[in-house]
């Protein structure tokens, strides 16, 4: 028998109890003729203390970290008990000592806290994976998996797999792709996502699908970012966005309630993508503080809700003299509370941390509210005393405060100043970690223009339905003109998306759509892409083939399972909460792939490399 017990159970009720154990040897400490060890295994660790009795056995087999080992023994209460542990107050008289395995010196120390760097860990992931930590982190994404299914179970849905061999569709990214043997010269894809499959899905009547399934994205990786990762995606028949939205919102309760004992009160609120990107600079707003961004100037038909506020800003249609503000498309402005003390050699970080090449920005102005006296700036010599206050009083700055200004193009001044708000909130202590702030941000533009092609862009994917009420500018004949000027005058910017992202503290963890679910809308969708019908036939004839036999309204939303694990676990990075993750160059550093193959292998699938 290899054991009675694990190593995380015993206590102090089990006292005199003949036990054995196995495990790992975490740490040994000898003291004269007794010797300290710690096994550990899954579930915890135990102290054991070896006498003079086992003094020759010790000897003779010399153990050290990490060798495995089978114990027999008493259980005995500790003088020196640990409150860390939970069998601290417990420790093993060991009568009988068997190494099982014995071990080389580990790379790193397999302990929380270690010494070994990203790239040695994960080489040596299966002793990476020993720290109690990662295995924490793999308790947690398994208690995660199960309550989801246990949800959608009891609401309905069916757990239905979809294939990983696909045909290489347009989906937002680069494709991973697999050339075929048997088909000389073709290749399959692995998948995006189940995207297609799930429509058909509907129009096969089963109405509730549901997988916690591996997709595959060929792009550039980061911390939430891996090149193969787990998506929780669903699809529901006859529906709208509000009964999506009911659904998925009682999952994400059900699991933050389960896997942290968190209860959220109300309804999650809502946020137009409109409002997100005026006040918060992008569509995934950390609403956990305030700081919101005021607009001194933007793009005329850009945010055509907020244009009434924008007409009481200084800068509005107004020559300044100062060059940078006026020859800007976009004017932002955010409050520092209290700031206005912030030293010289704090801005001038500030200003070096935006001109870095991730951010792209050319400078940061600055204006000083002081509490006493008049306001400021670093452009003092292009405003009077009475602009300067009325340019800090109409960005929402008391005296005391400091206001940042950022100037430039629009999509970068804004995803610029959005970054800025975020450094600042983490800088001042002004988000709480273990507070969660749920948001629903809904109204995302159908389409983006990507000014490099000239044309048309899907801002979720080509098979999200536009709101009903700008169905009609989707399919209008005359909306169908290129982009002359700015793209914020064209009919198809106006168009809005029956799209939904779900945001947690500025970590999208899920969005979806209702679905085109008609052949004309289908294509017309597809034209507006820039792909003809032969394209569309070609690419998507099969999706286009089943709405010609009855498919139902639907729509559905996938949740990124990586994401949402490592949110509930606290880590910023999805790579401690997956088993066998890639680096950041995309590489499995354990198993040492991609890899070359060899000749044999390249002419059975027909391929030559280009070297």
């Amino acid at each position: 028998m290899y054991r009675t017990h694990t190593c995380g159970a015993l206590r102090l009720t089990d006292q005199g109890q003949e036990v054995t154990l196995s495990g790992w040897i975490q740490a040994i400490r000898k003291f004269g003729a007794i010797t300290f060890m710690d096994l550990r295994d899954r579930y915890g660790i135990t102290q054991l203390v070896l006498g003079e009795n086992l003094k020759e056995t010790l000897e003779r087999e010399s153990p050290g970290r990490e060798f495995v080992i089978r114990v027999r023994g008493r259980v005995v209460e500790r003088s020196n008990k640990n409150p860390q542990i939970s069998t601290g107050e417990i420790e093993i008289a060991v009568e009988e000592f068997i190494v099982l395995n014995p071990s080389r010196t580990p790379p790193f120390t397999i302990e929380d806290q270690t010494d070994g760097g990203d790239d040695l860990r994960m080489k040596y992931r299966y002793l990476d994976l020993r720290r109690s930590i990662l295995r924490k982190n793999l308790e947690l994404r398994y208690q995660v998996n199960r309550v989801t299914r246990e949800y959608l179970h009891q609401q309905g849905f069916l757990d239905i797999e979809t294939p990983f061999l696909i045909k290489s569709t347009p989906e937002g990214a680069r494709d991973f792709v697999v050339p075929s043997r048997m088909n000389p010269g073709e290749f399959y894809a692995l998948p995006q996502s189940p995207q297609t499959f799930k429509q058909l899905l509907m129009v096969s009547g089963l109405d509730r699908y549901y997988q916690i399934v591996k997709c595959f994205r060929d792009e550039d990786l980061r911390a939430d970012r891996q090149p193969e990762f787990t998506q929780i995606d669903c699809e529901m028949a006859f529906v709208e966005q509000k009964d999506i939205l009911e659904m998925f919102e009682g999952l994400i309760r059900t699991i933050f309630r389960e896997v942290r004992g968190l209860d959220f009160e109300g309804s999650f609120p809502r946020m137009s993508w409109e409002e997100a990107m005026w006040r918060y600079g992008n569509d995934k707003p950390d609403i956990r503080f305030q700081m919101r961004l005021v607009n001194l100037k933007a793009p005329q038909g850009a945010y055509p809700s907020f244009e009434p506020e924008l007409q009481h800003s200084p800068l509005h249609q107004k020559e300044t003299g100062f060059r940078v503000m006026d020859e800007a498309e976009t004017v932002i402005a955010l409050v520092v509370p209290g700031g206005s003390e912030t030293s010289r050699s704090e801005l001038d970080l500030l200003t070096d941390w935006v001109k870095r090449p991730q951010i792209g920005m050319k400078g940061l102005a600055h204006l000083r509210f002081p509490a006493a006296g008049p306001p400021k700036s670093s452009f003092d010599k292009f405003f009077t005393a009475t602009g300067l206050e009325e340019l800090a009083r109409f960005s929402q700055a008391s005296p005391g405060d400091l206001v940042l200004i950022l100037a430039g193009p629009e999509d970068l001044t804004r995803k610029a100043m959005a970054e800025l708000r975020i450094r600042l909130g983490q800088n001042a202590s002004l988000r709480d970690p273990d507070q969660f702030r749920p948001l629903w941000v809904v109204d995302f533009p159908l389409f983006e223009f990507n000014a490099e092609s000239g044309g048309w862009s899907a801002r979720h994917h080509p098979f999200t339905a536009p709101g009903e009420a700008d169905l009609p500018r989707l399919m209008a004949p005359a909306n169908r003109s290129p982009v002359r000027g700015t793209p914020y005058a064209h009919p198809y910017y106006q168009i809005r998306a029956n799209a939904y992202d779900l945001v947690v503290n500025g970590t999208e963890l899920g969005g979806g759509s209702i679905r085109i679910h008609r052949r004309e809308v289908q294509e017309r969708m597809f034209e507006a892409l820039g792909l003809g019908p032969e394209e569309s036939s070609r690419k998507f004839g099969f999706l286009l083939g089943a709405f010609d036999y009855g498919a139902p309204p639907h729509g559905g939303i996938a949740f990124g399972f990586d994401r949402l694990c490592a949110l509930l676990g606290g880590s910023e990075s999805i790579r401690d909460y997956i088993p066998f993750p890639k680096n950041n160059s995309g590489r499995d550093m354990m198993l040492d792939a991609p890899s070359p193959i060899g000749e044999t292998q390249l002419k059975e699938l027909n391929l030559r490399l280009n070297t």
